[in-house]
Parts: structure tokens; sequence; C-alpha cells
């Protein structure tokens, strides 16, 4: 981490709180697949149910989970290493991982027709294009 006083203040900032966010997003997200996994599977199978993707909810819910396990572990991880060596190397992977997840949620809420929580994800996805940018190009 720089000094509070640095002009590497501002983009370091700009690398560590989209990791921050991101890392807090989907560890909770992630942990909460996995506590509920049935109740997620339950939800998940009526919300697909007259979707092209219902018989695949299971193998999706798995896969999400990963994602996003994988995302903000790598994220949590990412910000330890930007903080201790204030290099964004494990975060732009994280995010990266975060970003595709994004993706996938969005496709699966467009198939099902849900179009307002498709709404909502543009503006997670452009924290994780700023933390893709930042952590991409100021190392």
């Amino acid at each position: 981490m720089p000094p509070l006083t640095s002009p590497r203040m501002v983009a370091w900032l700009l690398q560590a709180l989209p990791t921050l966010f991101l890392a807090i997003l989907f560890l909770q997200s992630g942990m909460d697949k996995v506590i509920d996994f049935r109740g997620n599977q339950g939800y998940l199978t009526q919300h697909f149910g007259k979707s092209p993707l219902r018989g695949m909810v299971t193998p999706m819910l798995l896969t999400l989970t990963v994602f996003e396990l994988t995302a903000g572990a790598l994220c949590a991880v990412g910000l330890v290493e930007l903080l201790v060596l204030g290099v964004p190397r494990i975060a732009f992977w994280g995010i990266t991982v975060a970003a595709l997840a994004f993706l996938a949620l969005f496709f699966g809420q467009r198939i099902a027709k849900d179009y307002e929580g498709a709404a909502v994800l543009p503006g997670y996805f452009l924290i994780a294009l700023v933390g893709l940018w930042t952590t991409g190009r100021f190392h």
C-alpha cells in the first residue's frame, strides 16, 4: 500500500476497492450456495422451469458456485497481495473470474426472461471492468 500522500494512492484504491467489493460479493454468494444448496436448487429449478435450461439447473448451479467461490477467494488473496506487496497480479485473475461469473449470470437471467434481474447485473459488471482496467494497467 502506498503512503496516503503518494500520487499512486488513487491508482491503488482503484485496484483495491473493486477487488474488495468482489471478494465480499462472491465469497458471500458462493458460501450461501454451499450452505443452502437445496434451497438455491429449488429456487432455480422454478426460475428456469419454462426456459431451455430447465434440465440443466444442478450442473449450472454447481458451475456457478465454483466460479463464485474461485472469484471470491482469488479476490481476497489478491487484496492481501495488493496490501502487502502492492502487486495486483492475483487480483487481476480474481476479477477476471468475477467478470465471467457475471456474464454467466446475465446469460441465465436473459434466457429465463428475468429482465429485471438481468438489468441489475451491468452495474456489477462495470465494477469488474473498472477493476480489470486498473489491475491490468497500473502494475
